[in-house]
């Protein structure tokens, strides 16, 4: 069994689980693009990606690409060409703490207790 997107006027609109021949059969109808959920940023534990990420509903699919893009989080987050994922313009801190993006500063902001 594999994983398929369902893929309208490029935004992913459903993900399930068929056989190759039963999504090649039709009955589905069309515009299911086969995704991979071992697939994140263009990696895969045995080195097979697939469409660089895993779709989710909502995901862009871009057929130049031949990628899965999560929505943009942030408006200020920009588009890592080589994973297909979005890049924050600070990077995470490597602290161990816990912190949630600010886009009014542009920063991200300790949470206390992980909450």
């Amino acid at each position: 069994m594999s994983h398929f997107a369902k893929v309208e006027n490029g935004v992913v609109v459903q993900v399930i689980v068929a056989e190759q021949d039963v999504i090649d059969s039709g009955i589905f109808g069309h515009g299911w693009v086969q995704t991979s959920y071992n697939t994140n940023g263009g990696q895969h534990p045995e080195n097979r990606p697939l469409r660089k990420n895993y779709a989710g509903i909502g995901y862009t699919y871009d057929s130049q690409r031949d990628a899965f893009i999560p929505p943009q989080p942030f408006p200020s987050w920009t588009l890592n060409e080589e994973t297909c994922l979005w890049s924050s313009p600070v990077p995470y801190p490597t602290d161990n703490k816990f912190y949630s993006w600010d886009e009014a500063t542009t920063s991200w902001v300790e949470v206390e207790n992980g909450n």
